[in-house]
């Protein structure tokens, strides 16, 4: 994605996490803009709508009134929802979930949230009038869809990465960091895949966006879920239980597969041009 500046409201109760957001978005070209968590925050959103282009949330402190009246109000923007992944919905369905000790994927979070948001978005505009939906949403939505396809050139319905940001482009230290944090969101993964469907959805889609955005090789990924397996197994056994249930995870990752293909798959224009069979050597014919 193009690194061009984006402004990103933040409403947060605890100024450490909102500091240690900053951290990781320095030098990003990101402008973080501090909202009041004591004050209204649907008076606050709305008066900034028009200069936000997304939100950075702590889970909690928009509470189910506030939350309603954004959605009645139309007042919807991409968001990143820091804290506990437990499932639930904050803010919209296109909210990204991500744990406070996780930041290092902050900017691939927010890359997904903006992807989403704008897909989700094209999505519904081709499927209702300009007025229908809840009161407002279709409009204002639309209006920042544009906003941000313009501004940003964001291409909404098909994913577009910044190569800048792949893990292999990094810093050492830093793709070293990211690696950890995609490991601890595998395991949050892992924990939750059979005992919470719905906070393992939220980690899957966490890991799975910032393996997409950060181009993580699939031998990594494949390399994540073994290291951690055996781990587990050898905590098992230590404390004198069978593991055999463990080859039932492998679920887990056959699930992060599919669903990191279908962000491949969404990041292909259907106008792009196929790479044919190669050409035939000379005195000899195509392989089959």
């Amino acid at each position: 994605m193009p690194d061009t500046a984006l402004t990103i409201g933040c409403l947060m109760r605890d100024p450490r996490l909102q500091d240690a957001c900053r951290l990781w978005l320095k030098d990003r070209a990101v402008s973080l803009e501090p909202l009041d968590a004591t004050a209204d925050p649907v008076a606050q959103i709305e008066q900034r709508r028009d200069s936000f282009d997304a939100l950075l949330l702590e889970r909690g402190v928009l509470d189910p009134v506030s939350a309603q009246n954004l959605r009645d109000m139309g007042l919807l923007l991409p968001a990143v929802v820091i804290g506990d992944v437990t499932g639930e919905e904050d803010y919209h369905s296109c909210e990204v979930h991500l744990p406070p000790d996780q930041l290092e994927q902050l900017r691939y979070s927010i890359d997904a949230a903006i992807s989403g948001f704008l897909r989700q978005g094209l999505e519904q505009g081709a499927q209702r009038t300009p007025t229908g939906g809840e009161p407002g949403e279709a409009p204002e939505r639309w209006k920042l869809v544009n906003r941000l396809q313009g501004r940003l050139g964001y291409l909404g319905v098909f994913y577009k990465r910044d190569p800048a940001r792949f893990l292999r482009n990094l810093p050492e230290q830093d793709r070293e960091e990211l690696v950890r944090s995609l490991e601890r969101t595998y395991r949050d993964l892992l924990l939750s895949y059979f005992r919470d469907p719905a906070a393992a959805n939220q980690a899957l889609e966490s890991f799975v966006n910032t393996a997409f955005f950060c181009d993580l090789p699939i031998t990594k990924t494949v390399e994540i879920h073994i290291n951690l397996i055996d781990r587990f197994a050898k905590q098992l056994k230590l404390e004198g239980h069978k593991s055999d249930f463990l080859q039932d995870y492998r679920l887990a990752l056959i699930d992060v597969m599919a669903h990191l293909c279908e962000m491949y798959r969404r990041s292909v224009p259907p106008d792009a041009p196929l790479v044919g069979p190669p050409a035939p050597r000379a005195g000899g014919s195509a392989s089959v």
